[in-house]
């Protein structure tokens, strides 16, 4: 089973995704409580994500106007899922954070 670790980018995330929400979203607190849960789904197939450039993956999370979107990379050698970026997908102006882990 993979562990998952968040960078603090993606901490950072919330935050902007909190006000984001607050604009489109009735309940916010169970908007993020299901991307937390959504995330989860890595510890059991941390290679469910779309393949992007550099070794990054996409992790859908829900659909339409309330999809979001986990950046992140699965190092199967320390079998270790790093959240890098989090977004929602109605994020026109979003920049990502895509350090290495």
């Amino acid at each position: 089973m993979a562990r998952i670790e968040l960078a603090s980018e993606a901490v950072q995330d919330f935050d902007r995704l909190l006000d984001h929400l607050t604009q489109f979203a009735d309940d916010v607190r169970g908007r993020i409580a299901e991307i937390l849960e959504a995330i989860q789904i890595l510890r059991h197939s941390p290679e469910i994500g779309r393949k992007l450039k550099a070794g990054m993956r996409e992790l859908v999370i829900g659909h339409g106007s309330h999809g979001d979107v986990a950046l992140y990379r699965f190092v199967p050698q320390i079998d270790v899922a790093f959240v890098l970026a989090i977004r929602a997908q109605r994020e026109a102006d979003y920049k990502p954070h895509r350090g290495p882990p």
